[in-house]
């Protein structure tokens, strides 16, 4: 079966702008109602403010006509018609009156928008999306995250989320609310003088132009920030994860230097975009102040030759003119938003759009518990297309056997025991236990018939009895601790603290290796597997605890498929099958009494060993049989 997934790649990693903005819909749609509520708020605080403009006009021009009574008089509108004895006084009371009182809804429709805009996009959207992607990366095969380094996934996860929710919020709800507060704004205007409202908006053309270039300039400058802020996260990681390394080699400066040069690169590059925003955004703003200097010329005129009234025409024009240039400036922002929301999008989607290689197939077999019989039938395998990292392994193991992998660094040890799993699928040939091609089995089932004890031993910041019984959290404290004893890490775990209930650090960073290797093997035997996997499981303990924990699981071992990655002659003495790998091939097989007879590398690597071993023996005894070490 050859593998075609692209990690990191979505289907359409040339996907344009207009079809990331069609998606970006569609999940948008999904809020609707959340988005409605938002959208009804708006609408009525833009109504209350209309109305209090209205009035605000007509109070002035019940002022002026009390001053000037030559004047035209104020046209009152028919709900809101006072008796003709009031005074003008009492006529500017009563507009004052109800100005107040919408005053008072509108801070409150304020309130409303603000508290279910931040309900829809915290609490729904940016939750939900997380959460799609995680579930996503969840399912993802290795290939993946050999693929794409720690800090990209993260920021996809946390920082790209967001960007796609700003979307919702910053683009989408705030185009939808400038165009309805911009017709609402023309559509005022005209009634006021069609002449006055065409001639100062002559300049909204240039304006439209103007915001079209800009985002296509700074579209390129938010791809490229991305990369290098994942970069920087990159470098946080690592310096982080190395600190040990970092401190033991006194290179704290230098790692400095790198995470300054990382940092000055993203303070560069978003300079420039930000150069660039700070000249679209005044330009915009002049574009907009052209359009008051025609009003105050043009309408001054018409307000001189009585065309225009003072209140609701000129002044009421005013503070239109400038909603709606406010309005159209606010292009810049939300041109800017959706560039970043677009960038964000993209890498979100391109998790999303990542074919799951490595899953159940339709109809997959149940196996509650298999027997551990493993065939390996002509398997190839390769990471990169044209580098086999495995070539043409052909291996029988019989429920119940052991088997030890020896090979250089670059075998392909770790590669094999990574398709038992079914980590990764053959390039070429099947993988079978009991006789079933793994891709015809339930995954899930298939996994729970392994335990794996890695190279490197993960442990969550969680409690001690929590880490063993990762892969069976409904086991009882008494089958947590039997795995415990049998992987000889019962004795340790009850001088901690407070014993299986005590809280381990970040990665277990307060155990030694030894100690983290054992849990990490409990981990795996809780789950009374068929097939054992152990990459290499006893490089970080010492030659006596080693003896300890391989003694303590034979019992173990006994009745299940065991693969085990080894160096050392005293767990390749324990195998019923070794196999010496070179370059993804398979060049010598047999028991270890059988290789010591062969030519090959076995036979040299057994010697060297032997030897070692032998040196350490005299140094430890010294010249008179007395320790010769202080």
């Amino acid at each position: 079966m050859t593998t075609t997934e692209q990690p990191g790649k979505s289907a359409s990693p040339q996907e344009s702008n207009a079809a990331i903005i069609r998606r970006l819909l569609k999940l948008s749609w999904q809020y609707r109602r959340g988005c409605l509520k938002v959208l009804v708020y708006q609408i009525l605080v833009l109504a209350i403010g209309m109305g209090s403009l209205g009035l605000t006009g007509l109070g002035i021009d019940v002022v002026r006509h009390a001053v000037q009574p030559a004047s035209a008089p104020p046209i009152w509108p028919r709900f809101l018609h006072p008796p003709a004895e009031w005074s003008p006084l009492e006529h500017v009371a009563l507009i004052a009156g109800i100005i107040f009182l919408l005053s008072i809804a509108r801070a409150a429709c304020t309130f409303l928008y603000a508290v279910s805009l931040a309900h829809v996009v915290e609490r729904e959207v940016i939750i939900q999306l997380r959460s799609q992607v995680y579930d996503k990366l969840q399912r993802l095969s290795f290939r993946f995250f050999d693929a794409n380094a720690t800090g990209t996934i993260i920021n996809r996860v946390t920082g790209d989320s967001r960007s796609v929710a700003n979307f919702l919020n910053e683009v989408l709800i705030k185009t939808i609310i400038m165009m309805l507060s911009l017709a609402v704004y023309l559509v005022y205007m005209l009634s006021i003088d069609v002449p006055l409202t065409l001639a100062c908006l002559a300049t909204t053309p240039l304006l439209i132009v103007a915001t079209r270039l800009f985002s296509r300039t700074v579209r390129p400058a938010y791809l490229r920030n991305r990369d290098l802020v994942d970069a920087l996260v990159l470098r946080l990681s690592e310096s982080v994860q190395g600190i040990q390394v970092i401190k033991g080699f006194a290179r704290e400066r230098e790692e400095t230097a790198k995470f300054s040069d990382a940092n000055n690169a993203v303070r560069d590059q978003q300079r420039w975009i930000f150069w660039r925003v700070s000249l679209f955004v005044p330009t915009i703003g002049f574009l907009t102040q052209i359009n008051l200097v025609i009003l105050l010329g043009y309408g001054g005129w018409l307000v001189v030759h009585d065309r225009l009234p003072l209140g609701t025409g000129i002044v009421v024009f005013v503070a239109l003119l400038q909603q709606f240039s406010g309005q159209v400036a606010n292009l810049g922002n939300i041109a800017n938003t959706a560039q970043q929301s677009l960038t964000g999008a993209r890498r979100v989607f391109e998790v999303l759009d990542t074919p799951v290689e490595i899953q159940s197939a339709p109809g997959a077999v149940r196996v509650p518990r298999l027997t551990g019989a493993v065939r390996f039938e002509g398997v190839s395998y390769e990471y990169h297309k044209g580098e086999p990292v495995l070539q043409d392994i052909n291996l029988a193991v019989e429920p119940g056997q052991c088997v030890a992998i020896l090979g250089a660094t670059g075998a392909g040890k770790s590669t094999l025991l990574s398709l038992i799993p079914r980590f990764y699928d053959p390039t070429q040939g099947v993988v079978r236990i009991d006789g079933h091609d793994l891709r015809t089995l339930d995954i899930d089932d298939l996994r729970r018939n392994i335990g794996m004890v890695f190279q490197e031993s993960f442990l969550f910041s969680n409690t001690v009895a929590a880490n063993i019984a990762f892969g069976h959290p409904e086991a009882t404290r008494e089958q947590i601790e039997r795995a415990a004893k049998i992987a000889a890490a019962h004795e340790f775990i009850m001088e901690l603290s407070q014993g299986y209930d005590t809280i381990l650090g970040e990665y277990g960073a307060n155990l030694s290796g030894g100690q983290r290797q054992r849990l990490a093997i409990a981990r795996a035997l809780l789950l009374e597997p068929s097939i054992l996997l152990l990459d290499d499981p006893t490089a970080a303990i010492d030659p006596q605890t080693e003896e300890e924990i391989l003694g303590a699981m034979e019992q173990a071992m006994e009745g299940r498929t065991t693969f085990v990655v080894a160096h050392r002659l005293s767990t390749l003495r324990r195998a019923d099958l070794v196999l010496v790998m070179e370059e993804g091939r398979i060049v010598q097989r047999g028991t270890h009494h059988e290789l010591m007879n062969m030519k090959g590398h076995y036979v040299r690597a057994a010697k060297l060993q032997m030897a070692d071993d032998e040196s350490l023996r005299l140094l430890s005894v010294g010249p008179a049989g007395e320790g010769a070490l202080p």
